[in-house]
């Protein structure tokens, strides 16, 4: 499979610029999720098309379907551990049912009616969500959020070894982009993302 890139600038114009959005690649059989893991986790997934050798499923993992927000905590790749960005085909169904799973990282009274029915949930799940701010190519935080899941347990393992369609190491591709990841973006490369229903 093929990651499929546009003009940072021509996408940006159409994205929401608040509120909370899943922002990914998409289409119906594959939702493609992002990582990055030092040389060992991360050559060894690409090359073998799960998680195994140096990953470790004792502790939760956190995926992100935006680049952007990928690049900004990773300092596009430049962060000791973070060396290697893996871009991850998702079954769809797959993750249609972690986003059904997730549960808040904190407690919001809109979400659940008392403290204790939420740290119940917790208890419960293996999927944590968090919205963050989303952030620019430069760094800057936008006032648009951005979603990451935590996994753990039995749905870490499932997304480990069974929910994978494909993975590929995309450092080449976040390295030459770096470059161009400052004002005014004019040669600036994202995958294309567009909003998750």
């Amino acid at each position: 499979m093929q990651l499929l890139t546009e003009p940072y600038l021509s996408q940006a114009a159409c994205w929401p610029t608040e509120g909370r959005h899943i922002l990914a690649q998409h289409n119906s059989e594959t939702v493609v999720v992002y990582q990055a893991y030092s040389p060992a986790i991360g050559r060894f997934a690409a090359s073998h098309g799960y998680f195994g050798g140096g990953f470790s499923l004792n502790r939760m993992s956190w995926i992100k379907p935006n680049f952007l927000w990928m690049m900004y905590r990773s300092g596009w790749g430049t962060k000791p551990g973070q060396e290697v960005t893996l871009a991850i085909w998702l079954q769809r169904a797959a993750f249609v049912n972690i986003l059904r799973a997730a549960v808040p990282s904190t407690y919001d009274p809109d979400d659940y009616s008392t403290r204790e029915d939420w740290q119940t949930a917790v208890v419960q799940s293996d999927v944590r969500v968090q919205w963050d701010p989303d952030h620019d190519p430069s760094g800057k935080p936008l006032a648009r959020r951005a979603i990451q899941f935590g996994l753990r347990g039995a749905t870490l393992a499932s997304y480990a070894r069974e929910w994978i369609v494909e993975i590929a190491d995309i450092s080449a591709f976040v390295a030459a982009q770096r470059e161009h990841a400052t004002p005014p973006y004019d040669h600036l490369l994202t995958p294309r993302e567009t909003l998750f229903p």
